[in-house]
């Protein structure tokens, strides 16, 4: 964790507009991408958003002096006072105005630390699998990420999807993982921290005509599948957390990008159920 709480400490050195996530990464002796997706499940947000809160935290302390909002804009990297007002109210729910008065209420984000902690609570029972290329198909859309319990925007999704659709995928299964897919891509972090995420009802296939639907090749690659049971959806959400806190500072694979797969068999009134998570990994060096 110590490589970690050097990042945390780049980061607060460069709260301005000059930060550099590809610097943060590697003061954490990691990638880009595999130091982005630990910590916003480490995190429960973007770091993306991590960056803007801390920024307007550090900022609030130079409006409530009184310095003029554009100079402080400028400062933090925002084009115009009203880009800076806008991000301001998005954390505190006041203009900068507002906050100026006797009795605002304010919100703060702290610097984050990273701890090291023995707790053993799950076993992790995974494999590693060599996989060749193949193909995700299916349907798409874009949901926010939720953490714990439902997602309403998937569950909606889920409901458009008939049973001739269904049907037609399951005809084009043909590759591990067998079956219906929860497919999750990550869509790059924007500025403004949204925390969005791209989903798919899909199949893996090997079939080069796939007639509409969406496509997703996926090259030949390293995979670490997880596997989990228990109460829906909790138990399937917390594999996540499980692999950032648990099996990757334990073992020699990086968090690479591409789709995250997940199985879901729901158990006789679909409670609880089993599943495994397939997340792509690369070995560090």
């Amino acid at each position: 964790m110590q490589e970690w709480n050097r990042a945390i400490d780049l980061i607060e050195q460069r709260l301005d507009d000059d930060l550099d996530v590809v610097d943060v990464a590697r003061a954490a002796l990691t990638s880009e991408y595999h130091f982005r997706r630990m910590f916003s499940t480490l995190a429960g947000m973007p770091l993306s958003e991590y960056v803007r809160r801390r920024r307007i935290t550090v900022a609030t302390a130079d409006v409530l002096a009184g310095e003029a909002v554009v100079d402080v804009a400028v400062r933090f990297g925002y084009g115009s006072a009203a880009a800076f007002t806008r991000a301001f109210k998005a954390m505190h729910g006041l203009t900068p105005g507002q906050a100026r008065k006797p009795g605002a209420v304010l919100r703060s984000q702290p610097p984050l630390r990273f701890h090291l902690r023995v707790e053993g609570r799950s076993d992790m029972r995974h494999r590693i699998v060599d996989k060749e290329a193949f193909a995700l198909v299916g349907y798409r859309t874009t949901v926010p990420v939720v953490h714990e319990g439902p997602n309403p925007a998937i569950v909606e999704f889920e409901k458009s999807i008939d049973g001739d659709a269904r049907a037609l995928l399951l005809g084009l299964s043909d590759s591990e993982p067998a079956g219906p897919l929860a497919v999750t891509v990550r869509l790059a972090e924007s500025r403004s921290g949204a925390a969005d995420v791209e989903y798919w009802r899909a199949v893996a296939t090997t079939a080069a005509d796939c007639g509409d639907l969406a496509r997703i090749d996926v090259p030949a690659g390293l995979w670490v599948v997880f596997e989990a049971d228990g109460k829906f959806p909790e138990a399937l959400q917390h594999l996540w957390a499980d692999a950032a806190t648990e099996w990757f500072p334990a073992n020699p694979y990086e968090w690479i990008e591409g789709p995250e797969l997940l199985t879901v068999h729901p158990d006789p009134g679909g409670e609880s159920g089993t599943g495994e998570l397939w997340l792509p990994i690369a070995r560090t060096p």
